[in-house]
This record gives structure tokens, sequence and C-alpha cells, in this order.
């Protein structure tokens, strides 16, 4: 069986219609799908002016607004809440719930700069104590760095100085400068104070005194008063006369019926023991004063 007749002339047409279609379709399907879906419509200028904006719904009684640029306030309405607020439990008592601050940061001061050493030194003082209330002494000061120019300073008082050597000073103690006991601070420089040295010591101590109380008087018509101490110690009673020596060092110097006077024979420090009449009572020694006609021993 033959499909297509070409000597036909209504099958001719029926191809020619077919090709028609085909070609419409095809150019249909091509607009679709590539050339009307890029290009979008312009929007008329008529329809975007009938557009209207959605109006709120207007109030039956409308109010009007207030004037806020005047000071009345009176036509404001203040707004009141009368919510609650919803109680919350009450939190635990522990004190790790509560914020503890950070300690206070530590302020470090800064290092101190040490002084410069002294340009001179003393090392030494010799003698390196003596006893109070003696008499002038020799005084010398071992160090370094010395010159003629420096002087030995006393608690702040200048001294006559005899230059050694550059490691030797030398100067004599007035002995009003170790009347009473104590520490002496030794230094070596200039007047000017442009040399100056470390400090040194020199100690002043008590010197050994009598521990005996006059208390009473013996006296006689061609000899020595007769001095009557006691011991404060052990109270043992004592009977001295002039020029007998106490307990290995003190000389009875003199005795009156006010006071004793000894003299250390070592220190060579006089020591006055005045009368006492509070131990006089206590002991009750035998005091006798002579009359004129007493006979002579």
């Amino acid at each position: 069986m033959q499909l297509f007749d070409p000597n036909n002339p209504n099958e001719k047409k029926k191809i020619i219609a077919a090709v028609v279609l085909g070609v419409v379709a095809i150019g249909v399907l091509g607009y679709l799908f590539f050339g009307g879906g890029t290009k979008k419509p312009t929007p008329n200028a008529n329809q975007i002016g009938s557009r209207s904006t959605p109006t709120p719904a207007r109030n039956a009684n409308p109010q009007p607004l207030p004037d806020m640029a005047s000071d009345d306030l009176s036509a404001v309405q203040p707004i009141v809440y009368n919510g609650t607020v919803a109680a919350a439990s009450e939190a635990d008592r522990n004190i790790f719930a509560y914020y503890v601050p950070p300690p206070a940061p530590v302020k470090i001061p800064p290092t101190p700069t040490p002084p410069p050493p002294p340009p001179l030194t003393v090392s030494s003082v010799t003698p390196t104590s003596v006893y109070a209330r003696t008499a002038d002494f020799s005084l010398q000061v071992g160090g370094d760095k010395f010159t003629p120019a420096v002087r030995i300073f006393i608690d702040g008082r200048q001294m006559q100085t005899r230059f050694i050597n550059a490691q030797q000073l030398a100067t004599t103690v007035p002995a009003d400068l170790i009347a009473n006991p104590g520490n002496r601070r030794i230094e070596v420089k200039t007047t000017d104070g442009s040399l100056y040295s470390n400090a040194g010591n020199l100690v002043v101590t008590p010197p050994p005194v009598p521990n005996y109380s006059y208390i009473g008087l013996i006296g006689k018509m061609r000899a020595n008063d007769m001095a009557v101490l006691q011991d404060k110690n052990s109270k043992d009673l004592l009977n001295v006369q002039r020029g007998d020596v106490v307990a290995g060092r003190f000389r009875v110097n003199s005795i009156s019926d006010k006071e004793v006077v000894l003299i250390d024979t070592t220190l060579k420090i006089r020591h006055t023991l005045p009368f006492s009449s509070e131990n006089s009572s206590q002991s009750r020694p035998t005091i006798r004063r002579p009359a004129a006609d007493d006979e002579p021993e």
C-alpha cells in the first residue's frame, strides 16, 4: 500500500498544510522558551496612577491632637498600667552566688636606686670604746683615700686632725665629748662636703661606780675622821679613813659630815657619796663627836 501519492492534488495540499503547522508550532515554542520570558512588560502609567493606597479604618468620633508647641499638657492623657509583677522566690543565701569583685591590683613600688658609695672609706676606729667622764685621749681612724684636706668629725663636731697617710688619721678627743655614756658618730670629710666617708662608731660606756652608801661619821681629835660605809648588796658596814682603798680601786680622798669623796685609782674619776640619813636610821651606827676635854688617844 502506498502512503503518499504524488499525482493526487489533495495529498499534496495535506502535506503542505502539515509542514506549515509544524513550522508555526516550532516558532511558538521557541518564542515562549527563549524570547518571551526575558523581557518584562512595561507598566502602564494609567495603571500606576489608578492604584490606591490602603486607608486605615476611620474613627467614628475623631479627637483633635493637642498642640505640642504649647506648654499646656492638660490634654495629654497618661498611660496607666495596672498589671502586677510576678513575685520571684527568694534566692538561696549562698555567699558564692553573689558577685565578688576582683582584688585591687597590688601596686609594686619602684625599686629605689641605691646611693653611690662614698668617696672615702672608714674601716676602723681605735680605741673602739672608752669610759665616760675620763680625760682627753688620742683617737686614730683607719680607712682609705684620705687626703690632707679631710678632717675627723665626732657627732658633727670638727676635730683638729693629723694626717698620717692615705690610710690613717689621728686626733685628740677632749673630755667634754665623752662626759656622758652613749655612741659617738665618727666621720671623715672635707669642710665643704665634697669628700665624705661612711660612718664609724665610738662607744662611750658608763664607768665603774663604788657600790657603797655613806651612812655615818666617827670624829677624832688628832686623827682622821672615820666614815661608815654600807655595802648596797650585802648591807655590811665598813669603817674607812682618808687614804684607804675601797673595793680594790676607790681611794678615800676626803670625809665630811655631808659627803665622802672617792677617786678611781685606774680611771682617775671622782665619785661623791652623799650622806644618807635614811640608811643611817636603818643601820643605827654609833656616831660620836669628840668633846674639848677628851684625852687624845
